[in-house]
């Protein structure tokens, strides 16, 4: 599996890059699977529903299954947080894996810097970083992708990761 992240502050847009980039990809006959790191604490399953309770009740691990997807919900109960790798190895084989998040493990990156955030550049301290999207031009030779053109994005995702 090849694995590509879409790293940036909050904002940028990196969600809606994918939502646009993904599809594209699926059409080339690309299997594409995500992680996404979220910040604070989430939740897939909603009070009342059986597996809610079952977690509430202890279960380490829940795992729902209906005939179109499944969702395993696992309870960290450790003090350290998932690492990028051990997630990984828990998806199933696929072309391209899009990270959103991680924007400081080393794997290959495009970085999605949105210029009215007013935050700073990462590449500059991030070698992974093979380009950036961005609604503006870095200021120096880095590759530059514009924001707006996820057809430009996803031939250079092809080109470049080999997918």
């Amino acid at each position: 599996m090849k694995v590509l992240g879409i790293a940036g502050h909050s904002g940028a847009g990196k969600t809606t890059l994918l939502e646009k980039l993904i599809p594209l990809l699926r059409a080339d006959g690309v299997r594409v699977s995500l992680i996404k790191h979220a910040h604070c604490g989430f939740d897939v399953d909603r009070p009342g529903k059986d597996s809610y309770r079952h977690r509430q009740g202890g279960a380490g691990e829940v795992l729902v299954a209906s005939d179109v997807r499944w969702a395993l919900m696992h309870e960290n109960e450790t003090a350290a947080p998932p690492q990028l790798p051990e997630l990984l190895a828990r998806l199933s084989p696929c072309d391209l894996v899009l990270v959103e998040g991680w924007k400081r493990d080393p794997i290959p990156k495009i970085e999605v810097h949105r210029a009215a955030n007013g935050k700073p550049w990462l590449y500059p301290d991030d070698d992974n970083i093979l380009a950036v999207a961005s609604d503006v031009a870095p200021p120096d030779d880095k590759t530059w992708l514009a924001l707006g053109d996820v057809v430009g994005i996803r031939a250079f995702v092809k080109q470049e990761i080999g997918v």
